[in-house]
């Protein structure tokens, strides 16, 4: 049983974030599944390893996440970031790097909490020229919680949030053969 895990880091719920971060999700899940699961990939491509792909989306937990016990919303978001095999999180640039509203969640794992999962950096940028650094602020966090960090991360400017499925598509089928590696060889 594999586990897919989007963690959407925007303050705005239901964002167009959110919307790329899905089919970014669902490109993975169409070239990589059948790795997860020991399958082969059948002539229709549709079949996938990932028995569930879940969607925490951040905004909708909003000021939950500060209270100082965490309300039943926010353990079991927690719980689905933890069972996952593969995370994949995505925040806009906020101040140079990722959200607080990332940082909020994420301190509430324990130490080494994504321990057993293989996480995927995705990081949406005004300009990219000015991205990499919040890519890299990602990729740090996720390794510093335990988790097998795959490369390269998926970095979308604004511009491309409108229709993202290009990008999204070229970057998976780049990402895919890494993380279809990672998933073979993780504990």
């Amino acid at each position: 049983m594999s586990r897919f895990t989007v963690v959407v880091a925007d303050p705005q719920p239901r964002s167009e974030i959110r919307a790329a971060a899905a089919h970014a999700s669902a490109a993975l899940s169409r070239l990589v599944g059948p790795l997860a699961s020991g399958g082969t990939q059948g002539g229709s491509g549709t079949r996938t390893g990932f028995d569930r792909t879940d969607v925490v989306d951040l905004a909708d937990l909003g000021p939950a996440l500060l209270a100082a016990r965490p309300g039943r919303d926010v353990v079991e978001a927690l719980e689905t970031v933890r069972r996952s095999d593969v995370l994949l999180v995505a925040s806009p640039q906020a101040h140079g790097s990722y959200t607080g509203l990332l940082k909020v969640f994420l301190d509430r794992l324990p130490e080494l909490g994504l321990g057993h999962g293989v996480a995927v950096p995705m990081a949406v940028v005004d300009d990219l020229r000015n991205g990499r650094t919040i890519e890299d602020d990602l990729r740090v966090l996720l390794a510093d919680l335990g988790a097998w960090v795959v490369e390269p991360g998926l970095l979308v400017s604004r511009r491309e949030l409108a229709e993202p499925r290009g990008v999204v598509d070229a970057w998976a089928e780049v990402a895919a053969p890494a993380l279809g590696e990672a998933l073979s060889v993780r504990v």
